[in-house]
């Protein structure tokens, strides 16, 4: 929680972090406009967000359920309770400071980083991994087949597609044959 406080600071500001992300990109990405380069900025800073607040929901629900102080359904409503109160605490702080400012969205941000962690350990990660997997499946197929078929109305090939919708749809009912047996 510290280490987030002291992300708050000005010396994470947008300006401070950009001075070093800015020419980084350049120089990996020669290519990029420089409006390009704000928006990867601006990507990175919210996914940093997301990132350092899946860290400390998983942390805190570890802490709950390895001291066995929580059952994990309780463990869980704590880990993430705390983590939005200092997701609160934290945009409250950077309001504060001169060169930062609070938002709600990140908040919200936030709020969703500790669930991409605390979901999962709190359903297992291997029935998480199945869902997921299922999931994207789905995506690839369904997804694949409409822009399969606007690829097609548009007079455009369809290029890898033709090869991944198939193999997306297969996986799908071989999965299904495999948890019906």
């Amino acid at each position: 929680m510290a280490v987030v406080l002291a992300m708050s600071t000005a010396a994470f500001s947008a300006d401070n972090t950009g001075s070093v992300l800015h020419p980084l990109l350049a120089w990996l990405l020669p290519w990029l406009t420089p409006e390009q380069g704000r928006l990867l900025h601006g990507a990175g800073r919210k996914l940093a967000h997301l990132t350092e607040y899946a860290i400390l929901g998983a942390l805190w629900f570890r802490a709950f359920t390895r001291s066995g102080a929580a059952r994990p359904s309780v463990a869980a409503g704590l880990a993430l309770a705390i983590s939005v109160a200092w997701a609160v605490v934290d945009e409250i702080h950077q309001a504060f400071e001169p060169t930062r400012t609070g938002s709600r969205g990140d908040v919200l941000i936030d709020a969703l980083g500790a669930l991409v962690a605390i979901v999962p350990a709190r359903l297992g990660w291997r029935r998480t991994v199945e869902a997921t997997t299922g999931a994207l499946l789905w995506v690839a197929a369904a997804g694949g087949l409409i822009a399969l078929a606007v690829n097609l109305a548009a007079g455009v090939g369809g290029g890898v597609l033709w090869l991944s919708v198939p193999v997306a749809a297969g996986l799908l009912i071989y999965r299904r044959w495999r948890s019906a047996s």
